[in-house]
């Protein structure tokens, strides 16, 4: 297992990622912390150049690829949006060709908006599994290199955005992080250690993608299928073995929220703030509401993961 970075690497590279993707604010908003009763801070991961965490991860891991291999002629990955953006954004900052394998009925305006950033957008398989599977093996067929979607590199380029936000915060009692295939938590892991604090991580899961949540009970990868309608980042149905040896170490449990608590939170974010959350975003926000009766005179901190949702679905979770 490699290590997650250090405090010197993730301060290494923050001048880099700072460049290509500004520092996001953090809030505590007061309707927000009458909710949820406690001292909330919201890390706004929503307010990067593609919305979503994820793009810190993708321009670390192509500048340290392309030092590698400056002449690679192409890179292809798999995602259900938030990833593919975030690799067609890093990718186009080198004019490198993109491929991006989608799932059939993947989020129409994530695809529009991979499309838009100059990827090639290829739909195969019914859930993420199958567009991962085709991925690899067109990698080989094409010539292309195979982006992964857990890797220390992406950890590492995550951990400068949850470096800042537990720099920028008062000491929080907990963080909540929403899980995918496991970079986003991995960076405040990183993050957490190597500011020395005793912050509690906390992460998060739906009932329809439990696969995560199932493989940190067993202590071992359990693959699930996923059927979430709402939480679309969260959908991984075999979590990264790697990703999942950190989360074991360094997560104090994983809480489990429903679909219908993560569009709850979706409404209390626009409610309350006014911005608008993804499922995933949503997620963390219903596992702070969850466990509301233990944060009385706490100080505690959530990870907004992105806002790429999709209208027709933003206006139905409005509705209901």
């Amino acid at each position: 297992m490699d290590s997650l970075p250090t405090r010197a690497e993730i301060e290494t590279v923050t001048p880099l990622i700072n460049s290509a993707v500004p520092p996001t604010p953090q809030f505590s908003w007061p309707l927000l912390n009458a909710r949820a009763g406690c001292e909330l801070w919201v890390k706004h991961e929503n307010h990067t150049a593609i919305g979503s965490f994820k793009i810190r991860g993708a321009v670390n891991y192509f500048a340290r690829l392309l030092a590698r291999e400056p002449s690679l002629p192409g890179v292809i990955a798999a995602t259900r949006g938030n990833y593919g953006q975030a690799v067609a954004f890093a990718a186009r900052r080198h004019e490198l060709a993109t491929v991006i394998v989608v799932p059939h009925g993947n989020s129409v305006e994530k695809n529009a908006a991979m499309r838009a950033l100059g990827a090639e957008l290829i739909e195969h398989g019914d859930d993420f599994q199958a567009a991962l599977e085709h991925a690899e093996r067109s990698a080989a067929e094409r010539g292309l290199h195979f982006v992964p979607s857990y890797h220390r590199d992406l950890a590492w380029g995550n951990a400068v955005s949850t470096l800042n936000f537990l720099q920028s915060v008062p000491t929080l009692d907990s963080v909540y992080v929403p899980i995918g295939l496991g970079s986003g938590i991995c960076a405040m892991i990183a993050a957490r250690d190597a500011l020395g604090l005793r912050t509690e991580i906390v992460g998060v899961a739906t009932e329809r993608t439990p696969a995560v949540a199932l493989s940190f009970a067993a202590k071992k990868v359990i693959a699930h299928p996923v059927s979430t309608r709402i939480a679309d980042g969260m959908a991984c149905s075999t979590p990264n073995a790697e990703a999942l040896l950190h989360i074991l170490r360094g997560v104090a449990r994983i809480v489990v929220v429903t679909d219908d608590e993560v569009e709850a939170a979706m409404r209390a974010y626009f409610t309350d703030t006014h911005n608008v959350a993804e499922g995933a975003a949503g997620a963390g926000l219903a596992a702070v509401l969850q466990e509301k009766s233990t944060h009385a005179g706490q100080r505690i901190g959530v990870v907004f993961t992105g806002g790429n949702v999709d209208q027709p679905v933003f206006a139905r979770v409005l509705a209901g």
